[in-house]
Parts: structure tokens; C-alpha cells; sequence
């Protein structure tokens, strides 16, 4: 074994995070606008979407590593990634009441979920009284 192959063996091999990978999230997953794709089935394809591409960790409540921890600076350049998977996958509307200083991607989530779930209660309840309120008489027919 020569000098050269010496140094060979030191060299550490590192791999690509799968997150570095993704490069339009806009085919993986549709724009969350309310309407055409809803916020629970837009949160089920991100979190799929987050979870095979090993960026789960960024939505679902886990810590961040502290500043001291060697992974640190990896995670969050995934973070910033995760991010804007999230942003860019808001329609306009939706962006502006969303968007803020955000630091992490957790942040973000938890103000997206605040912002579709904070009222459930209310419009069920607004609903619920429509149909207390319906009667045969303002029907005209039975797909009304």
C-alpha cells in the first residue's frame, strides 16, 4: 500500500440528503387555494410527499437539533427547503395571509393548520343551523 492509497481510505464519503433532489414540488403536489384541493388532502400529499423524500421531520412537531449539534447546519438547510415546498405550494391569496418571517417550516405549519382549523367549529355550527332551518318548501326539487 502506497502513500497515495494511504490517503485514499481517509476520504469520507458523504451522501446527498433526498431533499436536495426535489426540484418541482408543483408536479408532487397541488396548490392549496381552499376550492379545487382542500387543506386536508393538500396535508396528506405534502406530509407522503415530506416523508419519502426524508423531510417529515420539519412538519410534524419534532425539535430542532440545537446549535451545538453537529447536524445542525445540515438540518437546517433541509428546513429551508421544506419551507419553501411549503410556500410555493399556496396559492396567491393564501400566500399573503400565510407568509410572514417564518424561521423554521415548523412555524409555518402550525399557522397554515391555525388558519384552516381555528373556525371549524364555528362553520359547523353555522351549518348545522342552515339545515335546522331547511324546510321542504324551499326546495324545488330533491338535488336542491
Amino acid at each position: 500500500m502506497g502513500k497515495d492509497d494511504a490517503s485514499f481510505s481517509e476520504v469520507k464519503v458523504t451522501t446527498l440528503h433526498p431533499a436536495y433532489i426535489v426540484t418541482n414540488i408543483q408536479t408532487k403536489i397541488r396548490t392549496l387555494d381552499g376550492v379545487k384541493a382542500t387543506y386536508s388532502s393538500w396535508t396528506k400529499l405534502f406530509r407522503l410527499h415530506a416523508n419519502a423524500y426524508k423531510g417529515l421531520d420539519h412538519t410534524d412537531g419534532t425539535p430542532t437539533p440545537k446549535e451545538t449539534n453537529p447536524t445542525y447546519l445540515q438540518w437546517m438547510e433541509i428546513d429551508a427547503l421544506v419551507l419553501q415546498w411549503i410556500y410555493s405550494t399556496f396559492s396567491d391569496e393564501l400566500m399573503v395571509r400565510i407568509l410572514e418571517n417564518d424561521t423554521i417550516a415548523q412555524d409555518a405549519w402550525n399557522k397554515l393548520k391555525t388558519n384552516f382549523l381555528n373556525n371549524k367549529g364555528s362553520i359547523v355550527a353555522a351549518l348545522e343551523q342552515d339545515f335546522s332551518n331547511l324546510t321542504l318548501a324551499s326546495c324545488s326539487s330533491m338535488e336542491a
